[in-house]
């Protein structure tokens, strides 16, 4: 369990590319997704923070929305990777994990000199 939570300008630069990436299974809605982020350990995702990240994601091509009729209850959006969007995944992913590994490197070396 992680002990406090990361900090916000960690989660702005990660959360576009964990959001692709829990889409990649397939089709889900919004809670879901948020639910899946938080079980990985990232925390709790705000509304606020998911839905206008998903129509920016809809507006670029990545994700397409489809309404389904509810189980019972009112009707949700779910969402999945487009051909675009699992590109774009790839192309994070690998980004990212350049990124990381060169910020890990830095963190790595002893202590700076002055």
């Amino acid at each position: 369990m992680q002990p406090k939570p990361w900090p916000a300008d960690w989660m702005r630069a990660a959360l576009s590319l964990c959001v692709l990436r829990t889409l990649a299974p397939g089709p889900t809605y919004g809670y879901a997704i948020a639910s899946a982020l938080e079980a990985a350990g990232l925390g709790a995702i705000k509304g606020g923070t998911l839905y206008p990240l998903l129509t920016r994601f809809e507006a670029a091509g990545w994700i397409a929305g489809e309404w389904r009729p509810g189980a019972g209850g009112p009707g949700r959006k779910y969402f999945s990777l487009t051909d675009d969007g699992q590109q774009e995944l790839s192309d994070q992913a690998a980004h990212w994990q350049l990124f990381s590994a060169t910020v890990h490197d830095h963190l790595q070396k002893g202590p700076v000199e002055s």
